[in-house]
């Protein structure tokens, strides 16, 4: 895979660069313990937080409350992991309407009065900013709601707030550092305070694995999703394209963008989930989504849905970058056929590989069109209008937009030729075709698979914004090949190696969310993984 498409994708868990690490003594540690003591929402689920709120135990206010103060005391002070860029000072009025509609026994589903986190790449109609990450959309709200906004809060959730990002969801230079915004600044891992959360969605994962919110919704064009939930012992969820709307959200490529889940657990991202699904007339690719996706995934949430599955493992290409990830995936491999799963192994994927170039050309081409329809969606809130515009705006705030990489995804894409173009768009049949019919869904149906599986990545690499984002070799995640083709992948923990989390991946063919949540549940609770983090300034060993 190209080293240009590798600045945003889940392929960065290979291994190495971030940002600037903070120095032991600005750290976590003794503060950080003391300042979490007092917290009683600790890994909870969002079953258990609604029996609370069913109890009178809690209300929605009191969860606001103290997710507030965990925030306070544990992002913007102690351990400071950056990950919450904003927080909505409408949380305690909404979460007073909701304990009102809950008093008067309207109820509006299991996501009632919880509160939720929500990637800054992402509109909402209140005194929020949206910005990316960017200086250069600073200073206005957008004024409305994203599609998939406004479904969350019809399901009754509380926006508690904004995560930082990978600038521009990492599609700004080929140098980039992994959850680091100019507006936000540097966002840390909480397992290890000198490793990278990775990106883009590197808020919303520290975020949720720290516990300051229930969970927390990110965005995906490559990686962007499940990366940074690996690398933070969490499930995330990229859906199939189409499944979820992306009118509101600043894009990269119509072609690839999706929203996603990220929780602590399968049912939390799965509820997450079934909240936001539902066909967009504004965006023609969700035609399916009412009809092809669920409202409540509930019913996947089996743990015995191994049994008697045919889970093919996908080693050329995915294992071999990552001693570690490997190892903790053939201990995931004997617990998959102790749940009885059958076990295809090796079941390689021919393609992989030959899509890269096509996938880079694909995201510069669609990146500037995509982005000024996006400042059209939201108006003359916008303090700019195009791309170019972006461009221009970072050079002359260079001092604090460009101190660390510059901005030439942005550049190669404002000169790209139109979407419109004969070549791209024979370039868009021909990668997706690779990806899909000729790599995911042959080697399923040559084999007779239900799902595939990878590690998602390895273990997080240090934060370095002397060099960015550095990588050992060529593609090594499957977070890229289900991208290009528009396939569904979950990440679910799968173990430890020296205190830092590594994740395993189960994806599939289109609109298969239902039978990958039965598999990534199954397996969860056959193995019980997740631990959360202890704000460590560091782990020992110096490679992953």
């Amino acid at each position: 895979m190209s080293k240009l498409l590798l600045a945003f994708g889940a392929a960065a868990l290979i291994a190495a660069a971030c940002s600037n690490p903070p120095p032991p003594s600005a750290a976590a540690g003794p503060a950080a313990q003391t300042n979490t003591a007092a917290f009683d929402l600790e890994e909870l689920t969002i079953t258990e937080l609604q029996r609370r709120l069913a109890s009178g135990q809690d209300t929605s206010r009191s969860l606001v409350e103290k997710y507030l103060a965990r925030i306070e005391a544990l992002d913007h002070q102690g351990p400071a992991l950056n990950s919450v860029i904003e927080l909505n000072p409408e949380a305690r009025s909404d979460a007073d309407r909701l304990d009102t509609e809950r008093k008067s026994g309207q109820l509006r589903g299991p996501l009632h009065g919880i509160p939720i986190l929500i990637k800054d790449n992402i509109a909402t109609s209140d005194r929020m900013q949206t910005t990316a990450g960017s200086l250069a959309l600073a200073g206005q709200p957008a004024g409305k709601d994203a599609f998939i906004v406004a479904r969350l809060r019809d399901a009754g959730v509380v926006l508690l707030g904004k995560t930082n990002l990978s600038e521009w969801a990492n599609f700004r230079d080929r140098h980039s550092t992994s959850g680091w915004s100019g507006r936000g600044g540097q966002t840390r891992n909480p397992y290890s305070l000198d490793r990278s959360p990775s990106g883009s969605s590197s808020g919303s994962g520290t975020a949720v694995a720290a516990n300051f919110a229930a969970a927390a919704v990110g965005t995906e064009t490559d990686g962007s999703i499940v990366s940074p939930s690996s690398v933070a012992a969490l499930v995330g969820i990229k859906p199939t394209h189409g499944l979820l709307s992306r009118t509101g959200i600043v894009p990269i490529s119509p072609s690839q963008d999706t929203p996603g889940p990220m929780a602590r657990t399968v049912a939390d991202a799965a509820l997450l989930l079934g909240a936001m699904v539902g066909s967009d007339p504004a965006d023609p690719s969700t035609s399916e989504s009412s009809t092809r996706g669920l409202r409540d995934y509930s019913a996947s949430l089996d743990a015995s849905a191994l049994k008697g599955a045919r889970i093919g493992v996908v080693r050329t290409k995915l294992f071999g970058y990552s001693g570690p990830a490997d190892r903790l995936a053939e201990a995931a491999i004997e617990d998959l056929k102790k749940q009885g799963a059958l076990v295809v192994d090796p079941a390689n994927i021919p393609t992989l590989g030959k899509f890269e170039d096509d996938e880079l050309s694909v995201l510069t081409t669609e990146f500037g069109p995509a982005l000024k329809q996006y400042f059209s969606w939201v108006g003359p809130a916008s303090k700019v209008q195009s791309l170019d515009e972006v461009i221009a705006f970072n050079s002359s705030h260079a001092a604090e937009e460009l101190p660390y990489f510059g901005q030439d995804l942005m550049t190669i894409s404002a000169k790209s030729a139109p979407p419109s173009s004969p070549e791209h768009q024979r370039r868009l049949v021909r990668y997706r075709r690779a990806a899909g019919p000729d790599g995911i869904e042959d080697v399923m149906k040559r084999l007779n698979l239900d799902a595939l599986i990878a590690p998602t990545g390895g273990p997080a690499w240090h934060i370095d914004l002397v060099n960015g984002d550095r990588f050992p070799g060529d593609e090594a995640a499957p977070s890229s090949i289900t991208s290009v083709a528009g396939y569904p992948q979950i990440t679910v923990p799968m173990g430890m190696y020296r205190g830092l989390p590594v994740g395993l991946s189960f994806f599939g063919r289109a609109w298969s969310e239902p039978l990958l949540i039965k598999f990534a549940y199954a397996y969860e609770q056959a193995t019980k993984h997740r631990k959360p983090p202890t704000f460590a300034p560091t782990v020992d060993g110096t490679r992953p």
